[in-house]
């Protein structure tokens, strides 16, 4: 049988150099602290320095610290119950909390490390200079996220339409034009429908940001791949670290294509702001709709 990745770790503590057997001791204690940490914080505890973090991780045949993380996650994943993959069933609610929030983090930290800044540039000048973007979403989770980010392009002054039905993404994929973009958003990466909207588009000339898993067939039909890798979900095919990962790339987007189109953006934002102040319905001096007497709700005054 094929020794898991602890396992090895285990193996080759024994004969490894002392500054590499402390990195290595360290992941054996805490695999899921040294899950969330970055080079330099892993260095820092191991009183060792980032290149021989890096000398350690191809030790046990990886690349660098991220492929390392990739395949430690992969393996903590299978560990835990079917509620979630760090908890087990006997776990007292603190522990739940804390496991659950500790996985959470490091689901967003993991981000940063994972996206190619070039080409996240280069996503972000499309999209900033885009006479249209249109937003794809397959599936629950992906049409919420593909919806959220539609909503915070308008607001920095963008034409922008997010596209749920898979026809009338197709419709919108034809009606796209040379400097236009695509923001196509899937974990899974897969969907037949979404993959030929995509390629309507492409065909029209526009430029594809995708928000999906590196190797997917999504991906590989990117001009610009924003790829993120997750473990996989005990309960859910696109669970919570998909999820949190997806949103912190939506976030990252949303002020780098701001900074982008400078003062006028800041401005939209800052009336919407006040608009929502002044008119909102959670400001104080908005009366309530109520349909009940087919007036309005004035905190019992007559209307």
């Amino acid at each position: 049988m094929t020794p898991s990745l602890l396992q090895k770790i285990a193996q080759i503590r024994s004969s490894a150099p002392a500054t590499r057997r402390a990195i290595l001791d360290l992941i054996l204690e805490d695999p899921d602290r040294a899950l969330e940490e970055s080079f330099e914080q892993l260095a820092e505890r191991s009183r060792s320095s980032v290149p021989t973090i890096m000398r350690t991780c191809r030790d046990l045949g990886f690349a660098g610290l991220r492929e390392f993380k990739l395949a430690l996650a992969q393996e903590l994943a299978l560990g835990g119950s079917p509620l979630h993959r760090r908890v087990n069933i006997e776990d007292a609610a603190d522990e739940v909390v804390s496991k659950i929030a500790r996985s959470a983090a490091a689901s967003v930290s993991g981000v940063r490390g994972q996206l190619d800044m070039q080409v996240l540039e280069g996503a972000v000048a499309a999209i900033a200079a885009a006479p249209h973007v249109d937003l794809y979403g397959a599936g629950a989770t992906s049409w919420f996220m593909a919806n959220d980010l539609q909503a915070r392009l308008f607001r920095l002054g963008l034409s922008a339409n997010a596209w749920a039905d898979y026809h009338l993404q197709q419709v919108a994929g034809a009606a796209q034009r040379p400097g236009g973009v695509v923001i196509a958003i899937s974990h899974v990466g897969g969907m037949p429908s979404l993959l030929d909207a995509v390629d309507i588009a492409r065909g029209q000339g526009a430029k594809v940001v995708a928000l999906t898993r590196p190797g997917t067939a999504l991906a590989a039909k990117a001009d610009f791949l924003l790829g993120l890798s997750v473990p996989d979900d005990a309960v859910m095919h696109v669970g919570i670290d998909a999820y949190l990962t997806h949103l912190t790339a939506i976030e990252i987007l949303t002020v780098l294509v701001a900074q982008r189109r400078g003062e006028p953006a800041v401005q939209r934002l800052q009336r919407a702001r006040e608009a929502f102040q002044r008119h909102g319905i959670d400001a104080t001096t908005h009366p309530l709709q109520s349909w009940d007497g087919g007036g309005i709700n004035t905190g019992g005054r007559a209307s």
